[in-house]
């Protein structure tokens, strides 16, 4: 009698590892420290959604957008952050904070704290928002971490993403999330609403894109899916954004396509027939950039 075809086949079954990520969107001081009031809201968050994995706050949160008062790090302010993600057992990544480095100079870090507290990853901002991002140097190094038997991750800062370089080179070392802390006040937050909703469909992954309030950002938080589907949008108030992400449907997408099966655009990246020399310094290709000045603040015309 011939067996039934389960029994002759072995199916490939994938199990989803449930997987939330909260999205923190709060009022963040200019002057003085923000980090008790972020530990404070951790705690709301998880005694709310106590099945969140992961928080995220926006760029900054925890001292705000002046750079007069920057820290050490590792130090004490990291260390009650480990505290605070060992206590619920959680992913944190705090927004960021103005690093002082033990050569005097300054940079916009982001750390990443595992749940057993210790810190996984410093990334660095590598695009300062200049010139008003003045004193700030850039990092140099992008950030990927694995969350185990989940996915992996990428991390950028606010102006990072207005460079798609950078994207794509954390979507190449396999990020299937883009965790993305802004701070942004200014009357080009629509264009950056576009610019995160491009992105999660150009490379086919998650974009939590976390604005503050305040001297922190009016807010307008954004959550997108892997083919390009705003799954929230936030208003101008505070507000939290839990969400449980699906990193089987990255997955699908960038084998299959958006929408199951429409464009694949990081395999036609991969497979293109043409080199950019764009990227090579000595071409004269990118040649007319130079026409376009300094990087500086404009004066009145």
């Amino acid at each position: 009698m011939e067996q039934p075809r389960s029994s002759r086949r072995t199916r490939r079954k994938t199990l989803m590892v449930p997987f939330s990520i909260a999205g923190v969107q709060m009022h963040v001081p200019a002057l003085r420290s923000n980090l008790d009031a972020v530990v404070h809201r951790l705690d709301i968050v998880v005694a709310r959604f106590p099945w969140v994995n992961m928080v995220l706050f926006s760029e900054l949160a925890l001292c705000g957008p002046v750079h007069s008062q920057p820290v050490a790090l590792p130090g004490p302010e990291e260390q009650t952050l480990q505290r605070a993600a060992a206590k619920h057992g959680i992913w944190l990544i705090p927004g960021s904070i103005f690093e002082l480095a033990t050569d005097g100079l300054i940079y916009n870090t982001a750390p990443v704290i595992a749940p057993d507290g210790s810190v996984v990853a410093r990334y660095r901002k590598m695009v300062p928002f200049r010139p008003y991002e003045t004193g700030v140097t850039a990092g140099s190094d992008f950030c990927v971490f694995d969350v185990p038997s989940v996915g992996r991750f990428g991390l950028s800062i606010c102006y990072d993403m207005w460079l798609p370089e950078t994207s794509r080179s954390l979507t190449a070392m396999g990020a299937e999330v883009l965790l993305h802390p802004v701070l942004t006040g200014t009357i080009d937050r629509s264009v950056e609403l576009a610019i995160a909703q491009a992105t999660a469909a150009q490379f086919q992954c998650y974009v939590f894109d976390i604005n503050g309030l305040g001297p922190g950002g009016f807010g307008r938080s954004l959550v997108v899916d892997p083919s390009g589907t705003v799954l929230h949008q936030a208003g101008g108030g505070d507000e939290t954004i839990p969400i449980e992400i699906d990193l089987e449907l990255v997955r699908r997408r960038r084998i299959r396509g958006i929408h199951g099966g429409l464009g694949q655009p990081l395999k036609s990246f991969r497979d293109r027939e043409f080199e950019l020399p764009v990227y090579d310094r000595s071409s004269d290709t990118a040649a007319y950039l130079n026409t376009l000045g300094a990087l500086e603040m404009p004066g009145q015309s």
